[in-house]
Parts: C-alpha cells; structure tokens; sequence
C-alpha cells in the first residue's frame, strides 16, 4: 500500500533534479509535474516505457524506461513506493560515485 511518504519523496526527488538541470528542462519538468499536465505526461510516461524497451539501438537508450516509470508513478499509486526507493538508491550512488567526485574536483579546480 503506498503512502503519502512515497508521494512527497517522489515530488521532493524531483525538485531537486530541477534545480540541478538548466533553467528550459527544468521549467519543462516543473510543468509536466503540474496535475494539469496529466494527458501530456501519461501518454510521453508509456512513450518513453515502451522506447526504453529498445535501449540496444544508438538514440533510445535504456535511461527511458525508470524516466517513464517515474512520470506513471505521479498517476498510479502502485508504482510510488518502487520509483521512490530507486530515486534514493539512484541519488545515493551517484553522489559516492567516483565520477562524480572528479568532476567536483576539477570543478573546483577551475
């Protein structure tokens, strides 16, 4: 059963991935997040699930599918609990990833 927890952990995912992308994507996710953008956002959600299933040729890729699965999480219930703990595992790895620690560097370097 899905909680408001996962509900407001999705939303407070997101807004963080707002902040970190430039100012057109992000106005981009912060209007397809808005409850008015439903009949956009669920048929690009089963447009990116079903080109993620193509993630071997060279334009699709892979990263489509969780992106399509966490714009359905917003309509169903169902999916809230899954997608918000693979955006706190995702967002946990990529902060003790080494990549990124070099990037943080050299970027601090410049």
């Amino acid at each position: 059963m899905t909680t408001d927890k996962d509900e407001r952990g999705i939303r407070r995912t997101l807004r963080r991935v707002e902040r970190r992308y430039p100012g057109r994507f992000a106005r981009f996710l912060r209007w397809l997040r808005r409850p008015g953008s439903r009949w956009v956002r669920i048929p690009l959600a089963a447009l990116f699930c079903a080109a993620g299933m193509f993630g071997f040729l060279p334009v699709l890729g892979f990263w489509m599918l969780p992106l399509g699965l966490v714009l359905l999480a917003q309509d169903l219930p169902l999916l809230r609990r899954p997608m918000r703990r693979l955006l706190v595992c995702s967002e946990r790895r990529w902060r003790r990833h080494q990549w990124r620690r070099r990037r943080e560097r050299a970027d601090a370097a410049s």
